[in-house]
Formats: structure tokens, C-alpha cells, sequence
């Protein structure tokens, strides 16, 4: 049974719901998405997305109009293997048709591209043998880049936020819940974290505060402090 957050940009509410591993994803059309399919490699019970990526998923699949393999869509950051500002960790990147031919592929990549609805869908000759999109949101903290994570501060609600949480807890600085919504506890391990690494302890996830604890969690696996 696999725990899943669903961030909705509208209302600003994080939705949460309880299914198999053969259900289909919350918000997505009829089968074409299951959670095992959503969740590929990763071994984690909680799993988080978007309406917005749900959204697109059913209109790109709706568009191609059969079956598309899905390589994955998610990992725990702690699970490392794409990167310090990967989408997959927000849950809102897919990177499917591995399994399918050049010519599938390219109709995945087209039928993608043509919904208008992915934030970036990733040129063919970056990925010859699978296709990739994604539908990020906020604005990054960091300048002169489209793809890293926004700036998360008290108040906030959204898989960023989740991202966060996931890896003060994995660092041993508990936030006490995996929630998405920035509160008093998730801002006192924040600035428990910058004071150990010599960050203004403002409390305030920006560039350098993601560029440290991204660095930091990236591939050191399971630890006891995570929170399911």
C-alpha cells in the first residue's frame, strides 16, 4: 500500500491518498498510469505529484492513444541517480518508451510535445532511447537555470516542500512529519541544518541551502531518521 500526496496548484491543497501497487494514480485516466508503474525503481511507501502532472499525463496518453511504458517517474532524493535539482524528486518527471521502439518513441515525444501542457519536454537527441518530460513548477532559487527547485519558506504547500522535509529527516534533522507544509518544526530543522554548514540560519530554503543539502543527500541511501 503506498501512501500519495497530491499537490493541487489551484487550491493550494496537499491531497492524500491510499493505494496498491495495481491501482491506478490518483487523478490519472482510467489505468493508463499505476502507481508501480509511476513509481519505477523506487522502493519508497510515500510517493508525491501534481494535479497539473496528472493533468498532462492524461492528455499525452489520450494523444498517443495506446500503451507507454514507463520507465519511472519518482525517487526519494535520498535515492539519488539523477541529479541535485531533478524533477523526479518533486515528482512531477516522467521518462518513458525505454521498452518501445524509435518510431513509438518519436509519437510519445510528438504526442508530448504537441498537448502544450509538459513544462519542458526534453530534445530527442538528449535521450535516444527513451523520452522525457516533465511539469515543473515555481520559480528556481537559483538564477540562470529552468529546471532547479523554487525558493520554500514558512507557509508553504508543495512537493518542493516534500523534497525538503524528506531530506532534513534522511540528514537526522526531523521535521516530525512528511506532509509538504512548511511549518514551525520542518523551519527549526531547516535552521538547525544552515548553522551546521555555516549558512545564515534564516530558516529559508534558497539557492545555497539547495545546492548544500541536495549535495548532501544525493545517494547515501536509507538512513533511520527518514520518515514514511
Amino acid at each position: 500500500m503506498a501512501k500519495i500526496f497530491v499537490y493541487d496548484a489551484y487550491t493550494n491543497k496537499m491531497m492524500v491518498y491510499n493505494r496498491t501497487e495495481n491501482d491506478p494514480m490518483p487523478y490519472s485516466y482510467g489505468s493508463t498510469l499505476r502507481v508501480k508503474e509511476f513509481r519505477g525503481s523506487s522502493a519508497s511507501p510515500t510517493l508525491w505529484t501534481t494535479t497539473a502532472a496528472m493533468e498532462a499525463w492524461n492528455l499525452t496518453r489520450r494523444r498517443y492513444g495506446s500503451g507507454i511504458h514507463v520507465g519511472y517517474a519518482f525517487k526519494r532524493i535520498w535515492e539519488g541517480g539523477h541529479g541535485t535539482r531533478s524533477q523526479h524528486y518533486a515528482g512531477v518527471s516522467f521518462d518513458v518508451g525505454q521498452g518501445q521502439g524509435s518510431a513509438a518513441r518519436n509519437a510519445i515525444w510528438n504526442a508530448a510535445k504537441a498537448t502544450g501542457a509538459w513544462g519542458y519536454v526534453e530534445p530527442q537527441s538528449m535521450t535516444p532511447t527513451w523520452v522525457h518530460f516533465d511539469r515543473r513548477y515555481g520559480k528556481p532559487a537559483c538564477s540562470g537555470t529552468t529546471a532547479g527547485y523554487p525558493t520554500v519558506r514558512r507557509g508553504c504547500v508543495n512537493t518542493y516542500v516534500l523534497i525538503l522535509q524528506d531530506a532534513l529527516n534522511a540528514l537526522g534533522y526531523s521535521t516530525k512529519t512528511l506532509d509538504g507544509k512548511f511549518g514551525a518544526n520542518t523551519e527549526s530543522a531547516l535552521r538547525a541544518y544552515q548553522r551546521r554548514v555555516g549558512l545564515t540560519a534564516d530558516g529559508i530554503c534558497g539557492c545555497n541551502t539547495w545546492k548544500k543539502i541536495t549535495a548532501a543527500v544525493v545517494g547515501i541511501g536509507r538512513t533511520k531518521t527518514v520518515i514514511d
